[in-house]
């Protein structure tokens, strides 16, 4: 992830955690579990410009769903085991405030600081995670190297 991707995912962090426990709940539900077509059905032609079978249309809705889902929680656990690497007080408390879903302008009035100094505070938080995301990535490579 680059600087950008990690400043977004630390922004949207509360939304997407959230809709991960609601499409895991969803996907929970006994009741709701569709089965694809299988044996020789599966194998005869369809009709062209897609199909008006309701099941098998939302059996693909889910299969992407399912893939979106798999994105979020990428993106959720890059941050999550990345959160020990930010030690300074200060930036540990902005830290948690966003991934609680709090606006700059919300953690500065929490905090009593300025919202330039929140938004200096989450370029170093953002900056830590990248440099470590980009150390951790060439470490990677040099093993595969050797």
């Amino acid at each position: 992830m680059n600087s950008k991707q990690i400043e977004e995912t630390l922004r949207d962090y509360s939304w997407m955690l959230n809709e991960i426990k609601r499409q895991r709940q969803l996907m929970d539900y006994e009741g709701g579990i569709l089965v694809a077509q299988s044996g020789i059905e599966s194998t005869m032609p369809k009709a062209k410009g897609g199909t008006s079978d309701p099941i098998a249309l939302e059996v693909i809705r889910r299969d992407k769903n399912s893939k979106w889902l798999d994105k979020l929680e990428t993106k959720v656990l890059f941050i999550q085991k990345r959160i020990h690497l930010i030690t300074d007080e200060r930036e540990k408390a902005v830290l948690e405030c966003m991934l609680d879903g709090l606006s700059m302008s919300a953690i500065s009035q929490h905090m009593g600081l300025s919202r330039r100094h929140i938004y200096n505070i989450k370029e170093s938080i953002v900056n830590r995670i990248a440099h470590f995301a980009h150390s951790a990535q060439d470490m990677t490579k040099n093993k595969q190297c050797v």
